[in-house]
């Protein structure tokens, strides 16, 4: 009962969590477009591309970003 339990709350935990904005986004590093100081990305579920000068994949969907708002 108490694994049952730690397993529920481990499952809410992650759901509040996770970063929404990129749930569906598959980052990968494409090395061959790197420019001088920043890394190129590439989504396999979207197929953007996005460079980043902090060598991490973004944070935000380059698709759908956070700034527009929807009517």
């Amino acid at each position: 009962m108490l694994v049952v339990a730690g397993l529920v709350i481990a499952f809410v935990l992650v759901l509040i969590l996770s970063n929404r904005r990129t749930r569906s986004c598959r980052w990968r590093a494409d090395r061959r477009q790197d420019r001088d100081g920043q890394s190129c990305y590439r989504c396999m579920a979207c197929g953007a591309q996005v460079f980043t000068s902090n060598g991490k994949p973004p944070l935000d969907c380059a698709v759908n970003p956070r700034d527009t708002q929807e009517d």
